[in-house]
């Protein structure tokens, strides 16, 4: 059994996955398999009704499946909010056809959540390698000003055509190779989780994410080009994070630190000088190589001779931790998050104490792992920055003492134990944020 078809068995929601060149002309008979007796309806906005809905349409038509006029979003800068979800809720309320979500990360959101709301399925047809969310649980909608993620699953069937995706725009591709390579640090926020007792590590959703990641992620040039293979393998790999996710009813599996950055971003509404939000992986993409950078400095501490007795000493209790996470907040649209996610994870001294001493006692083999897991940060910044992705955060608009706070936020917007917490629970932050960026 191939690692695809292990993943379609374990997917709670996927159920038919079709990656291959010329795919587009099989949408009417998986849409047929998946569906049987359904009508159709595709919903797209203007550029991918022209770029692969009109052809699909097309060919519904010409298979019988009699389709719904198509439904197609106008709005030249559009984003998944939810005013989207409204008019397509409507659409739905009207119709008991089966929406077939034509587009990348906004398209399908929507789709995914409307047919939620109107208890029924639906399938994607993807049209750029962009992000994991293709086959991930939940979909994330700007709602009353804020970006939220809402339960409802995954695609039952997702075709993606590797001659449509090769000839998506160059940062949209940027996009999702950031937001794939953004598991190799997630991996390792996992890997050190399990290693102090927090989360163990789920092997089988382990290894969807990981055992093909590297080789996915090593030929950036040929991904920028448009090389179907090296596409194929790009695209693959990101629906494997999602069906990853749906196998263990989380993030966790592709998600770490790097994303908490692009989650701050989003809650504090930023916007580059233009107006426009920066994309989910370009805004990861800083994420990860701040998280690698962060690893670094691990990696580079004698952490067999850490000062325990101190960390433990220095460690507030839940209350003072609680004050000082309300006011890094205060004056937000979120300023009770910090406490409730730093109560969340929050350890008592004792607790803190097994940990650590797990930490120095284990450390030559957990930086054994975390070494055979992380790509050196060099390394990382080269491959992003041959992709076409951001790889220095005045590129997305954030500037360095801007990026520096976020550390010291994210770590407080979400209970996932990762890098920053490594850093908190060690009293290491402060040294490590003077050596990435300087002494204030």
């Amino acid at each position: 059994m191939t690692a695809i078809e292990q993943a379609l068995e374990r997917a709670s929601d996927t159920k038919a996955l079709l990656i291959a060149d010329g795919a587009l002309t099989s949408v009417a008979d998986t849409f047929k398999r998946m569906f049987p007796g359904m009508r159709p309806i595709v919903v797209a906005d203007t550029t991918t009704w022209e770029l692969a809905g009109k052809i699909v349409n097309e060919n519904l038509i010409a298979a019988g499946l009699n389709p719904d006029a198509p439904h197609i979003f106008t709005d030249a800068d559009m984003h998944a909010e939810w005013k989207y979800i409204e008019e397509l809720d409507k659409v739905f309320s009207e119709t008991a056809a089966i929406g077939i979500a034509v587009g990348s990360g906004t398209i399908n959101d929507l789709v995914k959540l409307s047919s939620s709301h109107s208890g029924r399925r639906y399938m994607t047809v993807a049209t750029a390698a962009s992000m994991d969310g293709y086959t991930a649980y939940g979909a994330s909608i700007t709602k009353d000003g804020a970006k939220q993620t809402f339960n409802c699953p995954a695609p039952l069937a997702l075709v993606a055509d590797t001659a449509i995706i090769a000839e998506a725009p160059v940062e949209m591709t940027a996009s999702g190779y950031a937001d794939l390579f953004a598991k190799i640090p997630a991996g390792a926020d996992w890997i050190i989780s399990e290693e102090l007792g927090v989360e163990p590590i789920d092997e089988f959703s382990f290894g969807l994410v990981q055992n093909s990641l590297k080789t996915a992620l090593s030929d950036p040039d040929k991904i920028k080009s448009g090389d179907k293979e090296a596409i194929h393998r790009l695209i693959e790999g990101l629906v494997m994070s999602g069906f990853a996710m749906q196998a263990h009813q989380t993030s966790r599996p592709a998600s770490g630190a790097d994303h908490q950055f692009s989650h701050l971003w989003n809650m504090e509404h930023h916007t580059m000088a233009d107006g426009t939000m920066p994309s989910h992986g370009f805004q990861v993409s800083i994420g990860l190589l701040t998280s690698t950078a962060l690893y670094e400095q691990l990696l580079n501490e004698d952490i067999e001779h850490l000062d325990i007795n101190s960390c433990v000493e220095a460690w507030p209790t839940l209350e003072d931790a609680k004050e000082k996470a309300l006011d890094l907040f205060r004056n937000t649209d979120f300023p009770t998050i910090g406490a409730t996610e730093i109560e969340a994870k929050y350890i008592d001294r004792q607790a803190l104490r097994r940990q650590l001493e797990t930490l120095r006692d284990r450390w030559l083999a957990i930086k054994k792992r975390l070494k055979h897991q992380l790509i050196p940060l060099e390394d990382a910044r080269q491959r992003l920055a041959a992709v076409g992705a951001p790889v220095r955060p005045e590129q997305i608009g954030i500037s360095r003492e801007r990026l520096r706070d976020s550390v010291v936020r994210a770590q407080c917007i979400r209970r996932r134990f990762t890098i920053l917490d490594v850093a908190v629970r060690t009293c290491l932050l402060d040294k490590w944020l003077n050596n990435i960026f300087g002494t204030k």
